[in-house]
């Protein structure tokens, strides 16, 4: 049943609002591990997922997949869904694991930490972080992209640090 009503909404998107980009948002990982076993993904969600997806990757909409948490044993499948663009966050799967199993495959949209360095690290922390990630995961020709979610209680010394971070590397 929700498959259907999903599908419906990606179908009125791509038919009635004629859109390019189509973000399909959802939360398969907590801190260490998935929600769920792989082999219940793949049983239970990844067939969803593809008839979800199928009528935009046809279409030629680009297809944005969200998730917070740990994807590492989910990653493969989720590429076979034939993503462009793949969000995830940094610290919860390592830079080193995203470099290594989805740089140059899959455009990566890059979720910044919002729980430990950002929230109560030094400036110096942040900068370090920032220069980090872009230096594992940019490339020149593309496929790279970081999105930072602000939340109450970070502190405005360090939201200032991580913009100024970020804007180095622009251009």
């Amino acid at each position: 049943m929700i498959t259907e009503f999903n599908l419906g909404l990606v179908e009125r998107y791509i038919n009635r609002a004629g859109v390019e980009f189509l973000g399909y948002a959802e939360d398969l990982g907590m801190e260490i591990g998935p929600i769920l076993s792989p082999s219940m993904f793949r049983e239970y969600i990844l067939p969803a997922y593809k008839r979800i997806t199928e009528p935009a990757k046809n279409a030629g909409v680009i297809v944005h997949m969200h998730s917070d948490g740990d994807l590492k044993t989910l990653a493969k499948d989720l590429m076979s869904l034939d993503l462009q663009i793949l969000n995830l966050q940094d610290l919860v799967n390592g830079i080193d694991w995203i470099r290594d199993n989805l740089k140059g495959k899959i455009c990566i949209d890059l979720d910044i930490d919002r729980q430990k360095i950002t929230v109560n690290g030094s400036p110096a922390e942040i900068r370090e972080l920032i220069d980090y990630e872009i230096s594992q995961l940019g490339d020149p020709s593309g496929g790279f992209m970081m999105i930072y979610g602000l939340y109450p209680g970070v502190p405005m010394e360090n939201v200032k640090t991580l913009m100024e971070a970020m804007e180095r590397h622009i251009g």
